[in-house]
């Protein structure tokens, strides 16, 4: 049951993000944008989150999770062809789950 449920929020998780990216190129003016090297120092620095996954979007956009399993703190951003790196998403209770969804283990749509 627990497994189910991890792999639900996981799922939502992950469509979220497709929602967030979908939306287009972030601004780099945003609040939640600065310089990569800032933003790294802050995840790692501040909360203990490093890089657990990294993947390409669209417009040469860099996608990455990072997170801490230590404190279950994680964050989602994204790095621009220009340098800036952008917070999309963040939270709490990590956990490193290292099996396939499938749509048996997602259950019904509500």
């Amino acid at each position: 049951m627990k497994q189910q449920i991890l792999a639900q929020v996981s799922a939502m998780g992950l469509g979220v993000g497709a929602i967030l990216l979908s939306a287009g190129p972030l601004s780099a003016q945003s609040d939640n944008c600065a310089a990569r090297d800032r933003v790294l120092e802050r995840l790692s620095g501040t909360y203990g989150e490093v890089r657990q996954s990294i993947g390409l979007a669209a417009n040469n956009q860099v996608v990455e999770v990072f997170a801490s399993e230590d404190s279950g703190s994680w964050a989602i951003t994204v790095t621009l062809p220009n340098g800036m790196m952008c917070l999309v998403a963040a939270g709490q209770n990590f956990e490193r789950l290292d099996e396939g969804l499938t749509p048996a283990m997602l259950g019904d749509p509500v």
